[in-house]
């Protein structure tokens, strides 16, 4: 449930914006993204959004449908146009982004007693982010689909912070609601600070604990992945070495794989190594969403211990 719109990406490495003459047009937004990962890992997906009542919300929903999410409860908008990102691609590490959601996306008109609640809870996992709790009426309604999960496993919120969408707000008021009725959290380093105050990983993973979840899992980037559960496992992930070409969709790759994994009833470290693999193959690729990994290229990742070009 979550961020939907249209990505534009330049389609060379390296140029300034204002000298990119040609894009590439890709299915985007975090919560898409992520529900494209986990479809291309097995799981039956579906997704809560809204675009615009125009033709690039008529292409999120073919683009949903062509990668097998369900797209029944993505509806239109009339008032408002579907988003578009723009970004940037300055390898290993600068990727700005420039993201149109004026004068409002509509998938922050998402509204309570609109969602189907029953499939809410009928799911086996369900997944929330923090950038559904920055504007009204979006946020009451995260938060209702939340509640109505009564912390039913998997219940997974991910802080997902943009600090462009939360302009003058404190957020951690509402990610402290949010957290109470999860029972997984994921973040990286940043978004757990914003959300618990904490600025080291085994800091930020014993607040999310101490929130409420079940299984806090803290992304480090360059540093890897540290997981820990409430019954006192802890797993540590070390990262993959691969070429990064964008970074963007990383997150959202390791996202899908972590659902698949909690789906599939895997151990805990294997579940956070295959989602650290699928997050450093989509590292390695333009794309985010047609760029997502299938189980096989995890495999192969895995068995090489690194050094993916894409």
């Amino acid at each position: 449930m979550g961020r939907l719109g249209v990505d534009l990406y330049p389609l060379s490495a390296g140029v300034p914006l204002d000298r990119v003459e040609t894009f590439g047009r890709f299915l985007g937004g975090s919560a898409a993204n992520v529900a494209v990962a986990a479809a291309r890992l097995g799981p039956r997906t579906a997704l809560v959004s809204r675009t615009g009542a125009d033709p690039f919300g008529a292409y999120l929903r073919r683009e949903l449908a062509a990668f097998g999410v369900d797209a029944r409860w993505v509806t239109e908008v009339a008032a408002y146009p579907t988003p578009v990102t723009f970004c940037e691609v300055f390898p290993p590490d600068d990727f700005p982004l420039y993201f149109y959601r004026r004068p409002r996306a509509p998938d922050l008109e998402i509204r309570p007693g609109e969602s189907d609640l029953d499939a809410v809870r009928a799911a086996r996992l369900f997944w929330a982010t923090g950038t559904g709790l920055c504007a009204q009426p979006s946020r009451d309604a995260t938060l209702e689909a939340l509640a109505a999960r009564s912390r039913a496993p998997h219940t997974v919120f991910d802080l997902d912070w943009r600090p462009v969408f939360w302009t003058g707000q404190d957020p951690r008021p509402y990610y402290r609601e949010a957290l109470r009725h999860a029972t997984v959290a994921v973040g990286n380093l940043q978004e757990c600070e914003i959300a618990t105050g904490a600025r080291t990983p085994a800091e930020a993973a014993a607040e999310l604990l101490a929130a409420g979840v079940e299984l806090a899992v803290v992304k480090q980037g360059p540093e890897g992945v540290l997981a820990a559960h409430r019954d006192g496992t802890r797993v540590r992930v070390p990262p993959l070495e691969v070429t990064v070409l964008n970074g963007l969709g990383a997150g959202d790759a390791f996202g899908g794989a972590l659902c698949e994994g909690l789906l599939a009833g895997r151990p805990l470290e294997e579940t956070v190594r295959r989602a650290n693999a699928a997050g450093a193959l989509v590292a390695t690729r333009l794309e985010c969403s047609s760029a997502m990994p299938y189980a096989h290229e995890i495999d192969a990742l895995l068995a090489t211990g690194g050094t993916g070009h894409g």
